[in-house]
């Protein structure tokens, strides 16, 4: 990957700003991408030195093998269902504030950001920044979402987004200037700025100019009468809802601050994505970006995606590619003038997940009893798993942070993930489960065999190749493993309810975080969190659902997430961070088996720019976005897609 992640600066007084200027004589030679030059010599267009804001971001390059690239061409890529254009939005990676490629928050959108005891925040805008319409984009837009969208009931019915709140109470939020917004809490909110380089950011913004046609409060009632009518929505606030989707990029009248503006309504099979002439960053040259001028983007079956890929039609593809697929991939790679790249993703690529949260009370007594939690990760050979699935290139052990990570210590990673059959033995036999029945099988205190369901999602032979080489080891410690399929939301439902004992599901997401990134997937914040659902479902409506966290360790896990979002400083969380690793390595509360797997990545022989070795996570890489799309160029920009 290029270079290995570092930690971001502390938080406290701090002023994230560009440390590249744009010079005189740089301003001077702004280069007008050919594509756009005929519009401007028409005057459809301004030129460029009106589109660019007064200090455009300029992009750092010639760096970890990156290069000054040349405007034109189009960029060819499949996606498996018309909804996926989202994706667009993820790539393009024009946030706030942003990642860069060592996972280093900087301002990108915003030119400045000054933040004083994690507390509060000052945005500085860039002052002549444009929507992709050419319209200001101000403050105005700030105070638009802030008053109309996030504080209107009809819109939000139930207030601001959670990541705008501490303990339940929203920011005072000013606006000094046409370019200044303040966002002030009563106590440290170290989210806020991660969620504005989040791949689905919070957006704290709307184009209002585009907005305020369809908003009861602004636009004249009988226009919008006839606007609702047309669009076929119950009222206003529907009609409002359906056209600001930022994230979905599925309305292309709706102004955006992205590299490419989508440019084909829904429903369609083919989207065509151009450049945005008002784009707010250029190379150290003056060329504004982004480099290549169209992204095509074609919808097709997941299922055909690796077949369509390996036969030349996408110039950079990685979604819908699993390792499986390699052979195929690079059987092409000659034929059809691309190379396949193999990134890391940064996280847990299988993990099982005992429901401390089942409902069945015999069960549910002895996944809470971490005896039992570490007898079943001593009874699992995860070299065996990786060898025989996954070709032994995975990292085995813990669902725990990897070394790339700053807080990695290899006693996490390490702790009762030995395969161990004889003390895993010793541990049941001293829970008192030394019966068996005539297939060895041991016997619960209630006579029942200890036979344990796996539920699944049943979308990946993986998992159960897995599950196959976990029920032979499990047996040799007397426990009879069973995998139960079914869909989705039928799996999720049932492990929600309780009625499911165990999962298997990926583990950590983020494996590579820095102190100052939130530590909440080892908390019980979420239900979607498959071993202590209820827990999770308590802290996400603030106790109105689900229970509170009844054993010890889990309680002191919410206790120290309390205490890391009021901390000021880097060495405050990162001590934090460290006692809740150290509880998860000792209480095993999830099973982790292999982590850090191998993502192909199809590139182009064409495309440059794209690092050989990457990272590939939805967080907090965003896929491709951390290394900056908009700086991808083709080094034979006049041939096109067909």
């Amino acid at each position: 990957m290029r270079g290995r992640p570092l930690p971001l600066t502390a938080l406290s007084a701090l002023m994230l700003s560009f440390a590249i200027p744009l010079d005189a004589a740089v301003a001077a030679r702004l280069i007008e991408p050919p594509w756009l030059a005929p519009r401007v010599d028409a005057g459809l267009l301004p030129p460029i030195e009106r589109r660019l804001p007064a200090a455009p971001a300029v992009v750092r390059l010639d760096a970890d093998g990156t290069a000054v690239g040349a405007h034109g061409g189009e960029l060819r890529m499949l996606m498996a269902k018309t909804q996926d254009i989202r994706m667009m939005t993820v790539y393009g990676y024009s946030r706030l504030v942003g990642y860069d490629a060592r996972l280093r928050l900087e301002p990108d959108l915003l030119e400045a950001v000054e933040v004083k005891e994690n507390r509060i925040f000052t945005l500085r805008l860039r002052k002549g920044h444009r929507w992709s319409d050419g319209h200001p984009f101000t403050t105005e837009d700030f105070r638009y979402f802030w008053e109309d969208v996030a504080n209107n009931r009809d819109l939000s019915p139930f207030g601001p987004p959670r990541d705008l709140t501490v303990d339940g109470q929203p920011p005072r939020v000013e606006f000094p200037d046409e370019s200044t917004v303040r966002y002030t809490w009563s106590k440290p909110n170290p989210d806020f700025l991660p969620a504005l380089a989040a791949a689905h950011p919070l957006y704290i913004y709307r184009p209002a100019h585009y907005l305020k046609q369809f908003h009861g409060a602004h636009a004249d009632p009988r226009e919008l009468e006839q606007k609702v009518a047309a669009g076929r929505s119950r009222n206003w606030a529907g009609l409002h809802h359906r056209l600001d989707k930022q994230y979905r990029y599925d309305n292309p009248e709706l102004p955006v601050l992205q590299p490419w503006i989508n440019t084909t309504p829904m429903p369609a099979q083919r989207f065509v994505f151009e450049r945005n002439p008002y784009f707010h960053r250029i190379d150290r040259d003056g060329r504004q970006l982004p480099y290549i001028d169209r992204v095509i983007i074609n919808v097709s079956s997941s299922s055909l995606v690796p077949i369509k890929t390996g036969v030349g039609e996408s110039d950079l593809q990685a979604r819908y590619l699993r390792l499986d697929h390699m052979t195929f991939l690079s059987a092409g790679a000659e034929r059809n003038d691309y190379t396949v790249h193999l990134w890391r993703v940064p996280g847990t690529q299988a993990a099982l997940f005992p429901n401390l949260n089942v409902s069945d009370p015999v069960w549910r007594e002895l996944m809470r009893d971490v005896r039992f939690r570490r007898a079943l990760s001593l009874a699992i050979d995860r070299h065996e798993i990786n060898q025989v699935v996954y070709f032994g290139l995975l990292v085995e052990g813990n669902n725990t942070v990897l070394p790339d990570s700053p807080l990695f210590r290899s006693r996490y990673q390490a702790a009762w993930a030995e395969f161990d059959l004889d003390q895993a033995n010793r541990l049941l036999d001293e829970l008192g489960l030394t019966a068996r029945d005539q297939r060895g099988i041991r016997l619960l205190q209630d006579g029942r065999p200890l036979e344990i369901v796996v539920h699944t999602s049943g979308e990946s032979t993986e998992e159960t190749d897995v599950l196959e080489l976990i029920r032979y080891s499990w047996q040799r410690a007397g426990i009879k493993l069973y995998s139960r399929p079914s869909q989705r939301e039928v799996f999720r439902n049932r492990v929600f309810s309780g009625e499911a004992m165990m999962s298997i599901w990926k583990g950590v997401e983020n494996g590579i975080p820095t102190a100052d990134m939130s530590p909440d997937e080892f908390v019980p914040t979420s239900q979607d969190q498959l071993q202590w659902p209820k827990w999770g479902q308590y802290f996400e409506t603030k106790g109105r659902a689900g229970d509170r966290p009844d054993m010890p360790a889990a309680a002191r896990l919410s206790t120290l997430y309390e205490r890391w979002r009021n901390a000021v400083t880097s060495t405050a969380r990162d001590a934090i961070w460290q006692e809740i690793l150290g509880i998860h390595a000792e209480q095993v509360f999830t099973i982790g088996i292999v982590s850090a797997a191998l993502q192909p990545v199809v590139v182009s022989n064409r495309l440059r720019n794209v690092p050989e070795q990457g990272i590939y996570s939805w967080r907090p890489g965003s896929y491709f976005g951390i290394y900056r799309p908009d700086t991808f160029w083709l080094a034979d920009p006049a041939r096109t897609a067909d």
